[in-house]
């Protein structure tokens, strides 16, 4: 199995990027990594080259680019050529933390969707309480939706959660401003009954403010809704700790205290972390692509390669394009 990795997308590539795929050839012994990449960078960071080979290449989409723009010019791109490693055969997922709009575009035009998904979808694995986390979909791929398109992106997170999570029946919720039946926009007045009729289970509407309290292993929305949704989970994880940083510090005696309480705190922090949950994936596309976030430690990355691994073995592409074939089936029967 060979992953490639868009070694300079991200705030601190190449750096983690390498450190990562380092740790992950000692933990996954049958695991290859190519790094896509300006060489010369890449091996300042280098000291174990055990089945890690280096695409070597000086261009690089930036953050500021227009994607579909970039894409198409830059096709020397360190991004692009990760993403063709994966369309000519020589790679089986493709990693990046770079321009997010770009990897959609350049996972469409050079890997192409799976037949029967209209439009593919951003998911991300959330925290929750509990420490087993929920996958949103859609945070940002696409700001508009119709009903049929969350249908299909609960399809493709019950697949997800299934084969790579390993929960046998994933819960799934639509995102909504109340949990009784007929509340919300046409969006998901609509798309209700077609989640109630589907082969998995439903269980209805599901308040933002009940996410991390583990309501739904998967939670379906529109783009627009989800990004919101992700940002201020990010956002409050961030304020909160800030705040008790200033607090704890703001005297002896609470400093003590912190002292006491480090364990503690370093265990909340990792609870609510995306370190520990990889990266985003695009689903809906026909291999693996992984969007890691553009600020991720060499721990993210790490989970990242994990996650796709993950998503090669248990043949997850293949498996979505089945049962979203079957929803096709059903569909036209109806």
């Amino acid at each position: 199995m060979k992953i490639a990795i868009d070694a300079m997308g991200g705030d601190h590539a190449p750096k983690v990027q390498v450190e990562a795929s380092q740790d992950a050839i000692k933990a996954f012994p049958e695991l290859e990594i190519v790094l896509v990449g300006d060489e010369e960078e890449i091996k300042k960071h280098v000291n174990d080259e055990t089945r890690i080979s280096i695409l070597h290449t000086k261009e690089k989409i930036e953050d500021t680019d227009q994607p579909t723009t970039a894409v198409r010019r830059k096709k020397d791109s360190s991004m692009v050529l990760a993403v063709r490693e994966v369309k000519e055969g020589r790679a089986d997922a493709v990693i990046s933390s770079g321009n997010t709009g770009a990897l959609m575009t350049a996972g469409l035009l050079h890997i192409g969707r799976i037949n029967g998904i209209d439009r593919p979808g951003l998911a991300p694995m959330l925290p929750t309480i509990d420490g087993q986390g929920f996958l949103l979909l859609d945070v940002g791929a696409n700001m508009d939706a119709k009903p049929e398109h969350l249908l299909q992106y609960a399809v493709m997170g019950h697949t997800y959660l299934q084969m790579v999570r390993g929960i046998k029946q994933p819960r799934i919720g639509l995102l909504n401003v109340g949990t009784e039946n007929g509340k919300g926009n046409e969006l998901t007045k609509e798309a209700f009954p077609l989640l109630e009729a589907a082969d998995f289970h439903f269980v209805g509407n599901v308040e933002a403010r009940e996410l991390l309290n583990g309501v739904a292993d998967v939670v379906v929305c529109d783009g627009f809704a989800g990004n919101l949704v992700l940002k201020t989970i990010e956002g409050t994880a961030g304020t909160l700790f800030t705040l008790l940083k200033k607090e704890l510090t703001s005297s002896l005696f609470n400093k003590m205290a912190a002292g006491v309480l480090r364990a503690s705190f370093k265990n909340i922090h990792q609870q609510l972390s995306y370190s520990e949950y990889g990266g985003a994936g695009l689903y809906g596309l026909k291999a693996p692509v992984i969007k890691a976030h553009g600020s991720s430690d060499r721990t993210a990355v790490f989970h990242a390669i994990r996650q796709a691994k993950e998503m090669v073995e248990q043949q997850v592409v293949t498996i979505m394009k089945n049962e979203v074939a079957k929803l096709g089936q059903e569909q036209e029967r109806v």
